[in-house]
């Protein structure tokens, strides 16, 4: 009786997270907030809590984080990263400091302590590479000159990741000054030999893995990852960074050929992942932290602008292309629920879920309309605030004799 209904509850969130997500494909939206949302309706003082599929909903949630960081790693290579960490990374640095420090700041003003501090400043650092892809391709900006900016930015956050989260599992985990400096080091070594290997040996690595059999890859590849993720984890490190440095050890036609297969996979355990996190949210906790959320989201919303348009006019971008980068990094979604869903596991702050849940649907939603319609609205400021001046008659008359001169 069990069996069946668990298979009847995680059936039916299955078809609904489909229908929910044709109904975002429909009106061109992120389904993330429709994912969260439909876990906060069935989770914890939600209209139908479930009970009999919520373990099988957790083993689903921690594959949808290891393939969400695989996919991720299998986005770069390693020369890539190493390059882009040459060229850009003073805006990494101004990233992270316009963005997470008011995170941090917000903690402490909510008297969380510094853990929370910790996990909140990761929560409005990292932008949702996922909706930002997205977006880029709805407005038709893929090929603009401001898109390698942006994406030099996601990747830094990326390779932050790799450092931020070991930092995180230890402080959540309560582990000690020693202890969490070790699995740093650990990390960090980690993540360095992985990247050295990749450098010199990614070829053999990927005709290791390589197979022209579609299903043997698969398996393969996926067994690889889960099972580098778990000795990730049993080290204290964090089982997404052991996925993200698999993505970045493979490359070539296999990282092709795996993202192909595995793409539909990472939609759905995801998906899986965003349901989850909404079932252990009770969304009567939301109301008293929607106040600060929408707060924090206005003023991080604000400091990704100004990342954004930094970082564009160091790149030598024109005003234009400058508000279009700011206004496209607005989004977070994915890692910043990755991020509190590892205090939360750990019960640091029961506040730090809603809020983190409240801020991620404001800025899931606002991203989008920020990356449409910054740059217009700034480009429509300016000119009231520094109108073009008219020619009068003798400016007239140069340009007149100008044109004739030049035939055009």
């Amino acid at each position: 009786m069990h069996s069946a209904v668990l298979l009847i509850e995680f059936g039916s969130i299955i078809l609904g997270l489909g229908l929910l997500g044709r109904f975002a494909a429909r009106f061109r939206l992120s389904p993330i907030p429709l994912y969260l949302l439909a876990g906060l309706a069935f989770g914890e003082g939600g209209l139908l809590p479930l009970g009999a599929s919520e373990e099988f909903v957790s083993i689903g949630a921690e594959i949808g984080v290891i393939l969400l960081l695989l996919m991720l790693g299998l986005e770069y290579t390693a020369g890539d990263l190493v390059t882009n960490l040459k060229a850009h990374y003073p805006s990494g640095l101004v990233d992270g400091a316009l963005n997470a420090l008011p995170g941090a700041a917000a903690a402490l003003l909510l008297g969380w302590g510094p853990v929370a501090a910790v996990v909140l400043a990761g929560v409005t650092w990292i932008s949702s590479s996922g909706v930002i892809a997205k977006v880029l391709g709805d407005l038709g900006r893929v090929g603009n000159r401001e898109t390698p900016v942006i994406l030099s930015v996601l990747v830094l956050e990326d390779l932050a990741m790799a450092v931020y989260l070991p930092i995180v599992t230890a402080l959540v985990a309560g582990a000690g000054l020693l202890a969490g400096s070790l699995t740093l080091a650990i990390a960090l070594g980690a993540a360095g030999l992985v990247l050295f290997v990749a450098v010199r040996y990614g070829r053999l690595i990927s005709r290791f893995v390589s197979s022209d059999d579609p299903e043997k890859l698969l398996l393969v590849v996926l067994g690889l990852t889960i099972l580098v993720a778990g000795v990730a984890q049993q080290l204290q490190v964090s089982a997404a960074v052991g996925a993200f440095l698999v993505g970045i050890a493979l490359s070539g036609e296999v990282a092709e050929g795996a993202h192909t297969l595995l793409s539909p996979l990472r939609d759905l355990f995801a998906a899986v992942f965003f349901v989850f996190f909404g079932l252990h949210t009770d969304p009567a906790s939301i109301p008293p932290v929607l106040l600060p959320a929408l707060a924090l989201a206005l003023i991080t919303a604000a400091t990704k602008i100004a990342t954004g348009y930094w970082a564009a006019r160091r790149a030598g971008i024109s005003p234009k292309g400058r508000w279009r980068t700011g206004g496209a990094l607005v989004a977070r979604g994915e890692f910043s629920i990755v991020i509190a869903g590892l205090a939360v596991s750990a019960g640091i702050e029961p506040s730090l879920g809603p809020l983190a849940t409240a801020y991620v649907l404001i800025l899931v939603i606002l991203g989008p309309l920020t990356a449409r319609y910054t740059e217009p609205l700034a480009t429509r400021l300016t000119t009231r605030r520094h109108p073009p001046e008219t020619p009068g008659p003798s400016s007239s008359r140069v340009t007149e004799a100008t044109v004739g001169r030049d035939g055009t």
